[in-house]
């Protein structure tokens, strides 16, 4: 994890420690890392799948956050930030070429700091765009009928710092 480039991992441990979900379906947190294609048999064993990533668009202000579906993705997200977003890319489209993709809805935040040395600290405007990251979980999960409550306030930051222990 490189910085920024580790904010998926991150969001999807927040909302796996701060929330409780109720309703009629099971929800899974996957930290899927950078394990890319290694990822197929588990995404197509989902109904439907929530992608937390960092996003490139050329130009577009760090820590600004962009909510789409996989089969509808903006022309202005290159997915090029890294070599595990392009692997990620190319992942859920041989799984769609397979037949097996379930709808994928993807929440993806422009970093900051993308380097060549693993590091947790996060950047204050990612930190930032993460907020509004958190929000639209809880609005898609609500959208499927989930309940979540907020059961504890771990920090971001704090969850990234410790994030090599695994949660």
């Amino acid at each position: 994890m490189f910085g920024d480039e580790g904010i998926g991992v991150h969001l999807c441990n927040l909302l796996k420690l701060n929330y409780t979900l109720q309703g009629p379906h099971t929800v899974e947190f996957v930290d899927g890392g950078t394990m890319a294609a290694t990822l197929i048999p588990i995404i197509i064993e989902y109904d439907r799948v929530l992608l937390l990533d960092c996003v490139s668009v050329v130009g577009a202000e760090v820590g600004a956050v962009y909510y789409f579906d996989f089969d509808k993705v903006p022309e202005m997200i290159t997915w090029a930030g890294s070599a595990h977003e392009v692997e990620m890319l190319q992942t859920l489209k041989l799984t769609e070429l397979l037949g097996d993709l379930p709808p994928v809805k993807i929440i993806g935040i422009i970093p900051e700091v993308i380097g060549e040395e693993t590091a947790f600290r996060l950047s204050e405007k990612v930190k930032k765009g993460a907020i509004l990251a958190e929000e639209l979980a809880i609005q898609f999960l609500s959208e499927l009928g989930m309940q979540a409550q907020k059961t504890d306030n771990r920090d971001l930051q704090d969850i990234a710092d410790f994030s090599f222990r695994g949660y």
